[in-house]
């Protein structure tokens, strides 16, 4: 009997990780992210989807310490210092989003006949938006470092902390238990007194202890303490009448500039990872699919009115704070949704008496439908955002009529190296640059750089691409490189042309539209890494730029191979690290095989291990 109840478990288990490791992977690639994929698998597997599972409460129990460790990892990361540098965008633009949204859906809530402890709480959790949906879109646009982009992570970064302050809300507006004579105030007192001796135990005691284990050199001694570190925290700050999430954000900021911060953080990784995938499948499988179709009208139209509003508020922001129309308006496409820490705070607020099931149920699922509509907000911004705005030719003077003795397209970090060299021996360049802002730069450091779009042919001629004896392509962007090489094998083919290429197969794409020369852009500066490397270990210097000479001829024979299609033939010039058996002696080829077969043997060439065809 209990033989078959283990079974049946081991069941369990193996359908809720089938269930992630199916879903994650398909949703990603349709562009929908992780979280959404974890939703839909725990919507799937659950009591309204196949039944394998028919109490998501119990798993979302356990779940929770992903929670957990995910808040821990985030106070890793929020440093004093960095949170100090971005005190403006973090504490002023993103704490102004969040408490504007907050009071309009509030307002909205109360308006809608809720009562203002339950419409704060819905507005709450919808305010936050879902960092890992709107962390990858960024990714995806390759906005992530630019300026707007930061100020999006700075706003993601201020919800995140705000999820601690209304947790602690969450648990302040709970109903005293019947009978209870503690007053509130000595509630809040201890929950003080645990937060104080949480920060002493992490500055005083934790380094001291983490010195010690580390020095006994055992790795899963590490791991035990990170985890016992992150569930001390929270169990202390739940013993305060916290939340603890709050008590394993505030260890990990006290840890943060620890010298163990980062052995810490990779510790908790891996059982972050899955105990917050696992969180997202029980919130999946909490969804009331029943109450969604009855109520599915409503709740459509509920949800895409709370987008609008929040989208308003969004938008308001940014436009008082000084950003563009198109900016703003990426903004409010992006951050409209609620996100994955609504399902914590609804969860606890639904622990705490606060909301009813029913009513932490259809919250849920508009948390859910608007992390949906997501990607198709931002798909419409294909339509919405304004046309960009021209550059401010202030002070630009436009390519026309240049002869210099070499061309050069693009004036980034690439080009600025390379034509130190010929400046050097006095020979006169031209350059063009499609970025005003770069060439303001480069004029503060006495070079005259003319606006120019190097895959124009009109601006070719006008710099003098016809006339140079030599032309250099210096772009960052591999499309943009092939497509000006391309115009210029057929305008100029008897004018050299040098291009920098992107990786290996750029190269080869390169060489076979006729280019005369192309380098790829981290080559010689790694070939120079790893000469140096060989120093380092007591290698001659003429030695190793013996070596260094013989890896650049393979290199060249490689590229020659793969260049006409032998790509079985260019593998062996690889130099790999896989261990190869090789005979003590040299084997006699001389000797007479004996029979036919192993005479083919001995005059085949011994054929090194193939290697991936990297560089």
């Amino acid at each position: 009997m209990a033989a078959a109840e283990s079974g049946t478990e081991l069941v369990k288990v193996v359908v809720l990780l089938a269930a992630g490791v199916i879903a994650v992977p398909l949703f990603k690639r349709l562009g929908l992210g992780s979280v959404l994929g974890y939703l839909a698998a725990g919507l799937a597997i659950g009591p309204f989807g196949l039944g394998f599972f028919s109490d998501a409460q119990t798993i979302l129990h356990v779940a929770e310490l992903g929670v957990v460790m995910f808040l821990f990892v985030i106070g890793l990361e929020m440093q004093p210092t960095r949170l100090w540098n971005l005190r403006r965008q973090i504490f002023g633009l993103g704490l102004a989003q969040v408490l504007v949204c907050i009071a309009l859906l509030t307002a909205t809530g109360v308006l809608a006949g809720l009562s203002t402890a339950v419409s704060f709480i819905a507005a709450s959790g919808f305010v936050l938006s879902s960092t890992a949906i709107v962390m990858q879109l960024l990714d995806e646009s390759g906005d992530t470092s630019t300026p707007r982009g930061q100020r999006i992570v700075s706003i993601l970064l201020l919800e995140d902390l705000a999820i601690v302050p209304l947790l602690a809300i969450v648990a302040f507006l709970s109903p005293a238990p019947a009978g209870e004579a503690v007053s509130r105030w000595v509630t809040v007192g201890v929950a003080l007194a645990a937060v104080a001796g949480l920060v002493a135990v992490s500055r005083w005691l934790l380094n001291p202890l983490f010195s010690v284990l580390a020095r006994s050199k055992a790795r899963e001694v590490m791991t035990a303490a990170a985890l016992l570190v992150v569930l001390g925290a929270a169990l202390a700050m739940q013993w305060g009448g916290l939340s603890m999430a709050m008590g394993a954000f505030a260890a990990g900021v006290m840890l943060s500039e620890s010298t163990f911060r980062h052995q810490l953080e990779a510790d908790v990784e891996p059982f972050r990872g899955i105990l917050l995938g696992l969180f997202f499948m029980g919130v999946g499988m909490a969804l009331d699919i029943p109450l969604v179709l009855q109520n599915w009208t409503l709740l459509l139209g509920g949800v895409v009115a709370c987008m609008a509003i929040k989208g308003i508020g969004v938008y308001a922001v940014a436009r008082f704070t000084k950003a563009a129309h198109g900016e703003a308006l990426q903004r409010t496409m992006l951050m409209a949704q609620g996100g994955e820490f609504a399902f914590v705070l609804y969860s606890a607020a639904a622990s705490a008496g606060i909301v009813e099931a029913r009513m932490n149920a259809v919250l849920t699922a508009a948390v859910i439908i608007s992390m949906a509509l997501t990607p198709l907000a931002v798909l419409s911004l294909r339509w919405l955002m304004p046309p960009e705005p021209a550059q401010d030719m202030d002070g630009i003077e436009a390519a026309d009529g240049l002869q210099g003795t070499v061309l050069i397209i693009g004036f980034g970090r690439f080009a600025q190296i390379a034509s130190q060299l010929l400046l050097a021996r006095g020979v006169d360049i031209a350059i063009i640059e499609n970025d005003t802002d770069m060439i303001r730069a480069a004029a503060k450091f006495g070079f005259k750089v003319y606006y120019g779009d190097g895959t124009r042919l009109d601006v070719l001629h006008a710099s003098g691409a016809h006339h140079a004896k030599s032309i250099l392509v210096c772009t960052d962007d591999a499309k943009t490189t092939t497509h000006i090489v391309e115009l210029l094998k057929h305008e100029c083919p008897l004018i050299p042309v040098l291009a920098r290429a992107f990786d290996r197969q750029h190269a080869i794409e390169l060489l076979r539209l006729g280019v005369d020369y192309q380098m790829r852009e981290t080559f010689e500066s790694a070939m120079g890494f790893g000469m140096q490397a060989l120093e380092t270990l007591g290698v001659d210097p003429e030695e190793a730029a013996e070596v260094a000479d013989s890896i650049r001829a393979r290199d060249a024979e490689r590229l020659q191979l793969e260049l006409a299609g032998d790509q079985d033939g260019a593998r062996n010039f690889f130099q790999g690290n896989k261990w190869i058996p090789t005979p003590l002696t040299q084997p006699q080829r001389e000797g007479r095989a004996l029979n036919e077969e192993a005479a083919d043997a001995i005059e085949e060439p011994l054929q090194p291990a193939a290697a991936a065809p990297l560089a």
